[in-house]
């Protein structure tokens, strides 16, 4: 058994049902450790050590009484800071933002807090969320654990850290374009991004979703089981469905998938990501998958046309700020933002449409296939001072092919941690399916970890 710091939520879910720990011995065992990080890494925000024990509390009574609220009660976890949850404010990892209070929980907030989970605090992102980065105007950098020179990606940065470095068994992030995986890929976790309108969000916007990040695929099932309960907020969500969420084992024999190993554009994928992709692929042929290559079918014109849809949309929302509070947002962000100034509506409307088309071709390429397998990201964590691995505003999602493909496409899709760099740093494998199919991309992943070879020990708090 780990110690109780590093417990994943199932393994402290059986520790409180046999009486041998406590979810107040977890969360003080938990917050120590935070204690020690933290000065150095900068992932969390509003962390709440008195909140967080006053929920651990009320947890270990009702395991005392012998009525918990479930499998995640008294399990202590981190959301992403976009997420809402009642009281805090929410900055949106900007300086630009006015702070108030949020007046509730949002969805996978309420559910969490529902099935009795013990919040510590927030986790940092960038402003709005539009760099796979740490870099914030209003949190300070957050840094890698496995190497603190290191970027985390984002813009689930702060929970992708806190992961890694044990900040509790579970955290939640976001993703439009990459948000969860990749960081997670960078950071050597596990992160889904589910089917759109898999798990409730507030507020709901294409392509966007909230998702797992742990460092057991069986934790994420967890969650998944309490998080895809229905929110009427989430106009764009699933309906309920029965869907058994922990139910991992599945037989790899006959399983068609596709290896993709060239996006069509972007930065070309660096040979160590290469080979560690191309292991796990053999791996999964040994046990009885059919492994075909798969062609690229997208290009440059997809992010093109992406990239100016996206710009002109900040650009909009950035001139309704007051001019000092519009200075207030990173240099890189504005800079890329004003990208969007000035184009003609025609620009725009068919930037917007290759968010259609990369659709359409997504689901076309991928079909023949039960899952696809890729790299999360082209190369493995870059500096961490820096925006973005290409650090040029005019090129700044050269690093997203991989994963921006599946926003679009509505497809489910999750990082997984498949080997090391020389250096130390992990890489991520991306395993999509077909849409709806979450708990398959979940058994996959469950069927790497029994595949691949023993993971390095996590990152400890310097000295």
């Amino acid at each position: 058994m780990n110690e109780l710091h590093a417990c994943t939520a199932v393994e402290l879910g059986a520790l409180y049902r046999q009486g041998a720990a406590s979810p107040v011995e977890a969360t003080r065992a938990v917050l120590a450790h935070i204690e020690r990080w933290e000065p150095r890494l900068q992932a969390s925000y509003a962390l709440d050590p008195e909140g967080a024990l006053a929920m651990a509390r009320a947890s270990e009574q009702r395991w005392q009484r012998g009525e918990p609220l479930g499998a995640l009660d008294g399990v202590p976890a981190m959301l992403k800071e976009n997420i809402a949850t009642r009281g805090v404010p929410v900055p949106l990892g900007t300086a630009a933002t006015e702070l108030q209070p949020a007046a509730d929980d949002a969805p996978p907030a309420a559910r969490l807090r529902e099935a009795g989970v013990v919040f510590l605090g927030k986790t940092t992102m960038p402003d709005y969320g539009m760099l796979s980065s740490g870099l914030s105007s209003f949190h300070p950098l957050t840094r890698n654990p496995w190497d603190l020179a290191k970027n985390p990606g984002g813009s689930s940065a702060g929970a992708a850290a806190a992961a890694a470095a044990g900040y509790g068994p579970l955290h939640v992030g976001t993703d439009i374009g990459g948000s969860i995986r990749l960081p997670a890929g960078w950071c050597g976790l596990f992160g889904l991004k589910p089917s759109l309108g898999r798990i409730p969000i507030d507020p709901p916007y294409p392509a966007r979703v909230a998702g797992p990040m742990t460092r057991k695929v069986a934790d994420a099932a967890l969650m998944m089981q309490v998080l895809s309960r229905p929110d009427w907020r989430d106009h764009m969500s699933l309906p309920e469905q029965p869907i058994a969420w922990q139910s991992l084992e599945r037989p790899l024999k006959g399983l068609r998938l596709g290896l993709w190993l060239d996006a069509g554009w972007g930065t070309p994928v660096a040979p160590e990501v290469e080979a560690a992709v191309v292991r796990a692929a053999r791996a999964f042929e040994a046990a009885g998958a059919i492994v075909e290559p798969l062609a690229p079918w997208a290009d440059r014109s997809v992010i093109e046309g992406i990239d100016r849809f996206w710009r002109t949309r900040f650009w909009i929302e950035m001139n309704q700020l007051p001019e000092a509070r519009r200075a207030r947002v990173l240099p890189f962000i504005r800079a890329w933002a004003e990208g969007g100034a000035g184009l003609s509506g025609e620009a725009v409307f068919k930037g917007y449409s290759e968010t259609l088309n990369v659709r359409a071709a997504t689901v076309a390429a991928t079909q023949a296939f039960d899952y696809v397998l890729s790299p999360t990201a082209p190369m493995p964590a870059f500096a961490a001072e820096l925006p973005c691995p290409t650090d040029d505003v005019s090129r700044p999602f050269d690093h997203i092919a991989f994963t921006l493909v599946y926003n679009m496409s509505e497809q489910p899709a999750a990082s997984i941690n498949c080997g090391y760099t020389r250096e130390g740093l992990p890489i991520g494998l991306q395993i999509a399916g077909r849409r709806f199919d979450d708990l398959g991309v979940l058994q996959m992943a469950y069927a790497w970890e029994q595949l691949r070879p023993p993971q390095r020990a996590w990152p400890q708090p310097p000295a």
